[in-house]
């Protein structure tokens, strides 16, 4: 009697700054963990990628997204400077698509996660191929009008605040 080739998981694929940015810009800070978490129970998500700008000096933060479960896809940064400021770029648009990619054959559903419209091809292709479980948009008030069309397929994170908000531990006075 043959055994059967286990089920393959969903996989979601990150773009960071725009849901680091999107939940911030709505006034609340993401606890990692407890959205790793919530992937994996809600959406059967078995790897998650999330895809990063590499900043030296951050390396705590990677380690921690690295044991909250998260797969890091990390992109070389530019410091460009406006001015007197220097702001710090790394663009991860390509990186994600490219491992949408690569790892087709690895997962049954993609879960896409921004609110950025550069991955409205991605989207389309996944849709069209029966591969998009879902397209989870960070703010509800803010992404591009190029996802509109994904509706039936676009979950919102702005409503689980309450769930995936990230909230100090505070210390036990003994």
């Amino acid at each position: 009697m043959r055994k059967k080739a286990p089920k393959a998981g969903n996989y979601a694929f990150i773009d960071s700054q725009n849901v680091n940015l999107a939940i911030r810009d709505q006034g609340w800070i993401l606890d990692w963990s407890r959205f790793r978490r919530y992937l994996q129970d809600k959406y059967h998500v078995t790897h998650a990628f999330i895809f990063i700008g590499y900043v030296p000096g951050n390396e705590q933060l990677y380690t921690s997204l690295q044991e909250a479960g998260f797969v890091l896809v990390f992109k070389p940064t530019l410091e460009i400077r406006k001015g007197k400021n220097t702001m710090t770029k790394g663009n991860v648009d390509a990186e994600l698509v490219l491992h949408t990619m690569i790892e087709w054959n690895n997962y049954a559903k993609a879960i896409i996660i921004s609110g950025d419209g550069d991955f409205h091809c991605v989207i389309e292709h996944l849709l069209a191929k029966g591969k998009l479980l879902h397209l989870m948009i960070p703010n509800q008030r803010k992404y591009s009008s190029l996802l509109r069309k994904f509706g039936p397929h676009i979950v919102f994170m702005s409503p689980l605040r309450g769930r995936l908000e990230y909230k100090k531990q505070h210390k036990k006075l003994k």
